[in-house]
C-alpha cells in the first residue's frame, strides 16, 4: 500500500517534537488533507492532541507492546483514507527498550519505511548543529534522516549561520522556527496535561501549534518528502479474535454491552481496545466516573483503564452512587493503573469503590518501564503461565501492593489482583498485542 508518510524525531526529549508534530498536523489538516496522526511508544497523551489536530484517534506504534510484525499492519489500519500519516517519535531517535534500539523511533521508522525528519533544539547552538545533524544521519543508514527542522532559534543571524552549516552537510532546513512562548502545553507529574482534561484550552493550544508550523515550516517540501516513501509491503490489520478465542451469542439475542470508563479522571486507552471488544460482538458504552452515577444500561462487563484519578479524588469520592453500583457490580471487571486505584477502598484518605480491600496514595517515587510479565493466576482476562508484555507509568502505591497469588510476575516483582471475574494491576497492555483478551472478556458476560 501507497500511504505518504513520515516521522518527527528529535536528538532528545524536550527538542520540540511534539509541539512539531502536532503542529503539522493540524496545519496539514488546515489546508485540507486527511491526517493520519500516529505515536511512537507507549504514551496516551500525546495521542489525544493529535486527535484534536486531525480529527481521527491517534494511534501508537510500539514493537514492544504488539510484536514487530503488528508495527506496519496498525500503521496502515489507522490510515485508511489518509492523504498524509504523520508519525512523532519519542525520545531521542536511537533510544529503544534497554541498551538496543527496539521499539525506538528509528525502529518504527525502519518497519514502516518512513522517511525522518529531525527536530533539533539548535537554541544553544550554531555551526555545531550540523555536526549533530551529520552523527543522527551517519549512525544507522538503514534509516532515512531527510530533513531537519531548527526550533527555537533567536535571530535571523542565528538562522543564517545553522542553515550555512547545514547546506554543506546536504540534510535539507525544513523549518526554522523560532523562540516564542504561549506554544507549549503544561505538564505535571506524569508528563503533559491530558487534553481531555484541558477541553477549549487544549483546541487553543493546538490551533497555536498549527499556526506556528504552517508559519515557519515547508508544508509542500514536508508533503513532498512524505510522498517520497516507498510502498510498504503489509496489509491493513483488522480487529478480529484469534480462532482459538470464541465467544458465545447471548441468551437474549442482543450485543452484551462492556462499560468503558472515561471522562477527565480516565483518559488512557488505546482506540484498538474499543475495535476489539466491538470485533468480539460487544456494544461499547462509555460513563464517565466523575459525572455519571449508573453505569450504562445493561451493563455486563465494565472496563476502567489509565488516567489521573489522583487529581480527581475527591469529586470519584463524591459520586458515592456510582461507587457502590462499581462495588456490587457482580460481571467481569478489567482495571489498568487508575482503575485500580479506584477500585480501592481509598485513594489519599478518599473513599473510593471499595472493590478491592486495599489502600491507594500518591508517592515521591515514578514508576516507569516496559515489564515482560508472566501470568501467575487465572482471571478474566489471563491465564497461569501466560506472557504479556506491557508497560507501568504511576507515581502511586497500593497496601498490599498485590495479592497471593498476584495476577503478573516480572523480575522477581509482583502486581495484580486476580479473581474468576477481575484482573485488575498497574500493567498497561496493548490489547492488539493479545487480542484474545477482547474475547475472554465478552465471553465472561452472563
Amino acid at each position: 500500500m501507497v500511504v505518504p508518510r513520515l516521522v518527527i524525531a528529535a536528538p532528545s526529549s524536550g527538542s520540540g517534537k511534539t509541539t512539531v508534530a502536532t503542529g503539522l498536523m493540524a496545519a496539514l489538516r488546515a489546508r485540507g488533507l486527511r491526517v493520519s496522526p500516529h505515536k511512537v511508544g507507549p504514551d496516551y497523551i500525546d495521542p489525544g492532541y493529535h486527535a484534536l489536530a486531525t480529527g481521527r484517534p491517534g494511534r501508537n506504534l510500539d514493537p514492544w507492546l504488539t510484536g514487530e510484525d503488528r508495527v506496519a499492519p496498525l500503521f496502515l489500519h489507522g490510515a485508511r483514507d489518509a492523504d498524509i500519516a504523520v508519525v512523532e517519535g519519542v525520545m531521542g531517535l536511537y533510544d529503544g527498550a534497554g541498551s538496543g534500539d527496539f521499539a525506538s523511533t528509528a525502529h518504527v521508522a525502519r518497519l514502516i519505511g518512513a522517511p525522518v525528519v529531525l527536530v533539533v533544539d539548535a537554541a544553544r547552538q550554531g555551526r555545531s548543529v550540523a555536526a549533530l545533524v551529520q552523527g543522527f544521519a551517519s549512525f544507522d543508514t538503514r534509516v532515512r534522516l531527510a530533513g531537519v527542522i531548527l526550533n527555537r532559534v533567536g535571530s535571523p543571524r542565528h538562522e543564517e549561520i545553522c542553515r550555512a552549516a547545514l547546506d554543506e552537510s546536504g540534510i535539507s532546513v525544513l523549518g526554522v522556527i523560532p523562540r516564542v512562548d504561549g506554544v507549549a502545553t503544561p505538564s505535571r507529574h506524569l508528563g503533559l496535561i491530558p487534553a481531555a482534561e484541558r477541553s477549549g484550552d487544549a483546541v487553543a493550544a493546538v490551533e497555536r501549534m498549527g499556526a506556528l508550523v504552517a508559519g515557519s515550516c515547508d508544508l509542500e517540501g514536508l508533503v513532498a518528502l512524505a510522498r517520497s516513501a516507498p510502498p510498504l509491503p503489509a496489509h491493513p490489520w483488522t480487529p478480529a479474535l484469534p480462532p482459538s478465542v470464541t465467544v458465545t451469542a447471548s441468551a437474549s439475542g442482543g450485543r452484551p454491552v462492556v462499560a468503558v470508563a472515561g471522562g477527565a479522571a480516565f483518559t488512557f486507552g488505546y482506540a484498538e481496545q474499543v475495535e476489539l471488544l466491538a470485533a468480539a460482538g460487544a456494544e461499547v458504552a462509555t460513563f464517565d466516573p466523575l459525572r455519571d452515577e449508573c453505569l450504562p444500561e445493561n451493563a455486563g462487563a465494565v472496563v476502567i483503564g489509565g488516567g489521573f484519578p489522583e487529581m480527581y479524588a475527591a469529586e470519584l469520592s463524591a459520586n458515592e452512587p456510582l461507587r457502590r453500583r462499581v462495588a456490587a457490580f457482580d460481571g467481569p471487571i478489567v482495571a489498568e493503573c487508575a482503575g485500580l486505584l479506584y477500585l480501592a477502598r481509598e485513594l489519599d484518605g478518599h473513599p473510593m469503590c471499595g472493590r478491592l480491600d486495599i489502600t491507594a496514595t500518591m508517592t515521591g517515587r515514578l514508576t516507569l518501564g516496559y515489564r515482560d510479565a508472566v501470568a501467575t493466576a487465572k482471571s478474566v482476562l489471563t491465564r497461569e503461565g501466560e506472557r504479556y508484555r506491557g508497560h507501568e507509568f504511576h507515581r502511586t502505591a497500593t497496601d498490599p501492593g498485590h495479592a497471593t497469588p498476584p495476577l503478573f510476575r516480572w523480575r522477581g516483582a509482583a502486581d495484580g489482583f486476580a479473581e474468576p471475574l477481575l484482573a485488575a494491576s498497574y500493567l498497561h497492555l496493548h490489547w492488539a498485542g493479545s487480542p484474545e483478551l477482547a474475547g475472554r472478556l465478552v465471553a465472561a458476560i452472563g
